[in-house]
């Protein structure tokens, strides 16, 4: 009898913790429910509050150096070479005596103009001599008009003589000292194609040696012609402030990819574009004290056009493409949520794009985790401070 007891309690028992167990899983569920339905937690992404401020503006372009000054040296009267005064490759001075050509044929000939000056110097004097005493004679009647007349034509046709005798020697002078071939400017001496005892003749096709100046130095520069004539509008419209509506400071990138230390300055642009690549050309006079550039080197040069204050700077790795290839950016607005911006971007400087069109200043860009939100998101936005332009 007691054993019946015993398992009736036993069985009641282990009912009653059953349903509290089942009491308490259904507890649970809603719960467990209401916690997978929660809203999930805000993406965090890195923005950049963008702002107008001054950027100045550059371009680069590749050139080429050019002499400032070339001279091409070449005899003005011909003989035999007889000198050479210089060591190729050596400075000149304007004026320096590069090469001698044998004077004793054109000291002679200044020695025939001078004897004939001075005979037509004596024919000169008789016949004013002469006139002088017609002049007389006729006052005094005991000569007649047709002699005076004959008398002071000869007197005249001597003094012509006379100058004509006078520029024969002078001529004959300019000969004897362009047998002294002299360096026309200061510069550099390249290769000599003559040597002493060749014959040389004047104005002749070969030059003897050529002077090259190398200190101002010109950089050509190919530039589109699109570009320089957007750049003029700019600065008619006052987009694009510049100290001088022509001139341009330019600082030079040689071809090992270092900077050169001198700046330059923009002179001018050609006013005649080329028809195969459709650019223009921009000259440029660098400073080369050191003589570091050689007419015909390779360069790339940074224009720097002006300021702007106008745009807004957005880093490249911010801008995306839209499926038609447009400039895009994602903006996080007031509320924390993802829009997304078409933008207008003219021209790279350094690691940021130039926007002129699609955002406004204050404007919270998406710099970082773009590859986690999208349109109409909710993020969580940490703000970067702004670099300074153009790094």
């Amino acid at each position: 009898m007691s054993h019946r007891t015993s398992s009736g309690q036993g069985f009641r028992i282990a009912t009653l913790l059953m349903s509290c167990w089942a009491f308490a899983g259904c507890e649970d569920q809603p719960r467990r429910a209401a916690a997978n339905t929660a809203a999930p937690a805000p993406i965090e992404v890195t923005v950049l509050t963008v702002q107008r401020r001054d950027i100045p503006v550059t371009s680069v372009l590749p050139g080429r150096t050019a002499p400032y000054r070339a001279a091409e040296v070449r005899p003005q009267v011909g003989g035999l070479l007889r000198e050479r005064f210089f060591s190729e490759g050596e400075a000149v001075k304007a004026g320096q005596p590069l090469f001698q050509i044998d004077p004793a044929p054109f000291e002679a000939a200044v020695q025939r103009a001078q004897a004939a000056l001075a005979r037509i110097q004596a024919v000169e004097q008789a016949a004013a001599s002469t006139a002088n005493r017609l002049r007389t004679l006729a006052r005094s009647q005991f000569a007649s008009e047709q002699n005076l007349e004959n008398a002071e034509a000869a007197l005249r046709q001597a003094q012509a003589d006379v100058v004509s005798a006078r520029a024969a020697l002078e001529t004959a002078r300019i000969d004897l000292g362009y047998t002294r071939v002299t360096s026309p400017i200061d510069g550099r001496t390249g290769r000599a194609t003559v040597t002493p005892g060749a014959l040389v003749t004047a104005n002749q096709t070969t030059a003897l040696v050529t002077v090259t100046q190398l200190n101002p130095i010109y950089v050509d520069l190919t530039q589109p012609s699109a570009v320089l004539l957007q750049q003029r509008r700019d600065v008619a419209s006052g987009a694009l402030r510049r100290d001088s509506a022509d001139r341009a400071v330019a600082r030079l990138l040689l071809e090992d990819g270092s900077e050169y230390p001198h700046p330059g300055e923009v002179q001018f642009a050609e006013v005649i574009v080329d028809q195969g690549t459709g650019s223009v050309t921009v000259r440029a006079v660098f400073p080369n004290p050191d003589q570091l550039l050689l007419p015909g080197m390779f360069v790339r040069a940074r224009i720097e056009e002006g300021v702007t204050d106008r745009a807004l700077l957005v880093p490249q790795r911010a801008v995306l493409r839209t499926p038609r290839g447009e400039p895009m950016a994602f903006v996080v607005n007031s509320e924390g949520v993802v829009e997304q911006r078409v933008l207008a971007a003219s021209r790279a400087i350094g690691n940021d794009w130039l926007v002129t069109a699609g955002l406004s200043p204050g404007d919270r860009v998406v710099i970082e985790g773009l590859q986690r939100i999208r349109v109409g998101a909710r993020v969580k936005a940490n703000e970067r401070p702004a670099a300074p332009a153009g790094t």
